[in-house]
């Protein structure tokens, strides 16, 4: 190659001067081809490789997305040796990043270098906190996602005598997995660093339902219940067996260990306060926990005081709607009277998921108004598994399966129905589904060459912001038309308002677990089943409740900012699709990207 370069030179020499300038420009432009195209392969294979590795690391991630070598495997316990090698293999990929030279990349791999490097530095100082010590509560674990597997709900397949086999060998290593977080939930004893008691006594129901006298009656029977017909007999009494076996003589042994030491030693030894700044370092930890889920360095101090003002802002705007239905009381009497009557609650858990579908039906007609991109994924709407009914929260998504044989889940909590009063039908279903949660993950599963690490990670001020922000979108979509319709999206908008307050209130000003009640209470029409759940849910989830409003003022930020800019060239279709169209981002590469194509659009 390099002697024909040369060739060509000569011929130049021999031609003219604009002819050797030509060359000249050829070469160079050649030569920048040639880095850009090995820089960005290069970070390709660092991307490929480190999801692949990240994966191996959590085999039960793998099942998800489809990675069907790991559908046998269960993630290994967390012990002094597992969390070195996680330490390494962080720091493997920052000694792989600082070998490409930035400048040399472009497009998704400037991206990806961006989002990977700041990732692995910032979980480079999550090690710093022993977050082992306490592996599970009411809400999140890998013992809930265990039973949601081992059900055939979720994403483990039981098509084949392979399939079934495999859970069996997934089951042993969770028996081991659940031995290894006991001995952590001691040292967590030892240590200080220990959940509240009264998020303790939530787990121990979790594990008893499992406890049970006969195979039967477990949910880990129902695949055997929905044996394919094209099993053979043989097949059939050795899987039936097998299964008995493990749920008798493994599992029900294993979950009455877990539930008498939770019992005997967890819930005797759990603390009273709620904050995690009464944890040793708790402080430093909350600050890194609102870094992990806003991906911004904001204080508590600030976060709290945004959320008082909003929450002033929103009780504002819910007089007006009690004016508008022609009220007669204050705005307290107002909450008390859509918190008690009956009216405003639906008869049946059937009513409740019908109203949710046909909200869906709706909405799906109206998206095209504000979206020229859409998942191709569609989603379905579920009751919430009776099983984690009590502590679930009131709605959720499930993303749908990468190869689409899944569908998206809307998942609708039906255990309280005073918890799920009407006037949430419109916003709930933008928020969860369309085109909320539900676009933004299906879409970002969907997109062509996104690095894996990216299609399958992702950010809570982004997902929550973007889902929060798209609330703010019903009226743009013709929704709300009713005034308590409009209602129920400030009664959403309060909630993730009063995070702000209560989430810092518990973690940083030392509020107790009452007071937050109290002030949910008298800020919102929410029934106090509803609010006690969200509280304790904060106290679970230090951080997370916060992102959610950081996400949608930021995303409300640069959508001001772009019109400004652009004026009456504004295309809300066109933000919306640059929004989504490069997957979860942190905040400051997401503002930096949209500001670089409003730039671009002028």
């Amino acid at each position: 190659m390099f002697k024909n370069v040369s060739i060509a030179i000569t011929i130049g020499l021999m031609a003219s001067g604009c002819q050797l300038l030509e060359s000249s420009n050829s070469v160079e432009s050649t030569t920048k081809i040639q880095k850009l195209r090995s820089a960005n392969e290069s970070m390709a294979l660092i991307a490929k490789s480190y999801f692949d590795e990240s994966i191996s690391l959590r085999p039960v991630s793998g099942t998800f997305i489809g990675y069907t070598q790991y559908n046998g495997q269960f993630n290994k316990p967390s012990t002094e040796d597992t969390r070195q090698a996680y330490i390494e293999f962080l720091k493997k990929y920052q000694t792989q990043l600082s070998m490409i030279d930035k400048n040399q990349l472009s497009g998704q791999s400037l991206l990806s270098y961006d989002v990977l490097s700041r990732d692995l530095a910032f979980s480079l100082r999550g090690t710093e906190f022993p977050s082992y010590m306490m592996p599970i509560n009411q809400m999140t674990g890998a013992h809930n996602t265990f039973a949601s597997l081992g059900s055939g709900a979720s994403a483990q397949p039981f098509n084949t005598v392979s399939d079934y086999m495999n859970f069996l060998s997934r089951a042993e290593q969770y028996f081991i997995w659940l031995d290894g977080i006991i001995d952590n939930m001691r040292l967590g004893i030892k240590n200080d660093v220990v959940l509240p008691q009264v998020l303790s006594e939530k787990l121990l129901p979790q594990f008893k339902a499992h406890i049970v006298n006969k195979a039967e009656d477990s949910i880990f029977w129902k695949p055997i219940k929905k044996l394919p017909e094209s099993f053979k007999e043989a097949e059939v009494a050795n899987l039936r067996s097998s299964y008995r076996i493990m749920i008798e003589r493994s599992l029900v042994p294993a979950y009455t260990k877990m539930a008498r030491f939770l019992e005997e030693e967890y819930i005797p030894n759990s603390r009273s306060s709620v904050g995690i700044s009464a944890i040793p370092n708790g402080n430093a930890w909350y600050e890194y926990q609102i870094e992990q889920h806003t991906t911004l360095s904001l204080s508590a101090d600030e976060i709290h005081q945004t959320g008082l003002n909003e929450v002033q802002r929103i009780r504002n705007e819910m007089n007006w709607v009690k004016e508008q239905v022609q009220f007669q009381g204050d705005l307290q009497e107002f909450f008390i009277h859509l918190r008690e009557s009956d009216e405003f609650y639906f008869d049946s858990s059937q009513d409740l998921i019908a109203a949710y579908e046909d909200a869906k039906r709706r909405i799906d007609a109206k998206v095209p108004l504000l979206f020229d991109v859409q998942p191709k994924a569609d989603y379905v709407v579920k009751a919430v598994e009776a099983y984690r009914a009590q502590s679930a929260a009131g709605a959720s998504y499930a993303s749908p399966a990468p190869d689409g044989s899944r569908p998206g889940v809307f998942y609708i909590n039906t255990h309280n129905l005073k918890a799920q009063p009407k006037f949430l039908v419109e916003t709930l279903s933008i928020h969860e589904a369309a085109p909320g949660h539900h676009f933004q993950i299906a879409l970002q599963q969907e997109i062509k060459d996104l690095p894996l690490f990216r299609k399958f990670g992702g950010y809570t001020v982004f997902s929550e912001g973007w889902a929060l922000y798209a609330e703010s979108l019903g009226k743009e979509l013709g929704l709300f038309t009713d005034p308590l319709m409009w209602y129920g999206r400030l009664v959403d908008e309060q909630l993730r308002a009063m995070r702000l307050v209560v989430d810092t209130g518990l973690h940083a000003k030392k509020w107790t677990r009452e007071q937050a009640i109290e002030f949910m209470i008298n800020n919102s029409s929410m029934a106090k089943s509803d609010v006690i759940a969200e509280v304790e849910r904060y106290i679970a989830w230090p951080g997370q409740a916060v992102s959610y409003k950081i996400g949608q003022f930021k995303i409300q930020e640069l959508r001001a900012h772009a019109h400004k800019e652009l004026g009456e060239r504004f295309d809300i279709k066109a933000f919306h699709r640059q929004l989504l169209i490069d997957g979860a981002l942190p905040m400051v590469l997401l503002e930096k990207k949209i500001k670089a194509w409003v730039t671009n659009q002028k």
